[in-house]
């Protein structure tokens, strides 16, 4: 069964940084495409980040420059790594992986970018 396990939310200070992390298990981590998205109150879920098995990544537009996604396969561990937070990045951010067409997701890790 996959699991997806997300921690490091928290409240940061505009300008601040954060960095996320989701372990995985039940999967053979190292040949996933592992993406990070996020959920802002009354808002659609929002595709973030994404590194595929050989390391590639992208981003949306909107953390272009800010944000970096990694990966740590012996660790089974995928990161965010969140700089110059803005209040508009406040948003319960989910990992996701699909596997034969199935999403699973993690339960999810609130970040708060408030003054």
């Amino acid at each position: 069964q996959v699991q997806l396990v997300e921690s490091g939310g928290g409240l940061v200070q505009p300008g601040g940084s954060l960095r996320l992390s989701c372990a995985a298990s039940g999967t053979i981590f190292s040949t996933n495409t592992m993406r990070w998205y996020r959920q802002a109150h009354g808002k659609q879920r929002e595709l973030v980040a994404t590194i595929t098995s050989v390391f590639n990544t992208l981003y949306a537009d909107s953390v272009k420059g800010r944000f970096t996604i990694s990966r740590d396969n012996a660790k089974n561990t995928v990161y965010l790594q969140m700089n110059k937070l803005k209040p508009e990045d406040t948003a319960v951010y989910y990992c996701n992986v699909q596997i034969w067409g199935m999403d699973y997701w993690g339960t999810g890790t609130l970040v708060t970018v408030s003054s």
